[in-house]
């Protein structure tokens, strides 16, 4: 297994708040639970006001950065991670955001950790919605963890308790699995979408699946981004070119089985490779604006 994975990216580096992270323990299981605590999901449970927060605190869903992310947690409330956390102390975000803190913590512990970026079935039932999870080697093979979900959490499916720290790749497809599977009719691309009540033609579908197949070749090549950012290749457009979808049969199918060095040389290519300027469409309103990386 490359170490790759164990060194931190621009987006996982927990900068001057390392030393906040040296009192958890490297220990999978305990990283995934502090991370379930960091977090507030800024639609899953309703407005944000209905819960306490002011309105203008949805504005952390745009913290991009572990660093800030830790910076503001540590305002916030001071114990270090790994203990409960009152709603109003953590952060608001998305299942990205508890990924990024997760993988943080695992790489500062030197444990091999990257977030994939795809569709959830086990969140509603009926429907595979964008998710966002972590992928941890233990020596022998790659891991699915859910960093989001409460400890105890059981599929609203079949009432079992879910392994959160090994979730079943037909529950959580990455962005090619899902593409993959929608196109070889395994899999209505229908059930893809941000959420089912969500009317938007372009968070449903193959041109979402697109979307993932593009932030999880990202992700594994350390640049984890939000869900809403766009660039190269990507547009919110609802019809895909035929070039648009061979391009994703060929991604696809390299993603599946390439080790490191290919995932990166296929990084390289002009219409997926993340550029130092990039937009985003920030939810609710899907305003357009342009960032520009550090």
């Amino acid at each position: 297994m490359d170490d790759f994975y164990v060194s931190h990216s621009r987006f996982t580096d927990p900068g001057p708040h390392a030393d906040w992270l040296d009192t958890t323990p490297a220990d999978v299981a305990v990283l995934r639970e502090a991370a379930s605590q960091l977090v507030f999901h800024y639609w899953g449970a309703g407005a944000i006001t209905e819960h306490g927060f002011p309105a203008a605190r949805n504005d952390e869903i745009t913290l991009r950065y572990a660093a800030d992310m830790w910076a503001r947690l540590r305002e916030l409330d001071p114990t270090p991670p790994g203990g409960p956390r009152p709603p109003l102390h953590r952060i608001v975000g998305c299942c990205r955001d508890f990924t990024l803190l997760f993988v943080s913590m695992a790489r500062h512990h030197g444990i091999p950790a990257r977030a994939r970026v795809g569709f959830a079935s086990y969140l509603v039932p009926g429907w595979y919605l964008d998710h966002v999870v972590a992928e941890v080697h233990d020596g022998g093979g790659w891991h699915l963890v859910e960093p989001q979900l409460s400890p105890g959490f059981r599929d609203p499916v079949d009432d079992v308790e879910f392994d959160l720290l090994d979730v079943p790749r037909d529950r959580f497809l990455t962005g090619p699995d899902a593409w993959t599977a929608a196109r070889a009719g395994e899999l209505d691309p229908a059930r893809l979408v941000v959420s089912p009540d969500l009317d938007v033609p372009f968070l449903r579908g193959l041109p979402y699946a697109w979307h993932n197949l593009v932030l999880d070749l990202a992700a594994l090549n350390k640049h984890e981004m939000l869900q809403w950012d766009i660039w190269g290749a990507l547009d919110d457009s609802v019809a895909l070119a035929p070039a648009t979808v061979t391009r994703a049969d060929e991604l696809a199918k390299l993603m599946a089985g390439a080790d490191v060095e290919q995932l990166r040389a296929a990084f390289e290519a002009d219409d997926v490779r993340v550029p130092p300027v990039i937009h985003t469409v920030t939810p609710p309103g899907r305003l357009l604006a342009e960032v520009v990386l550090r």
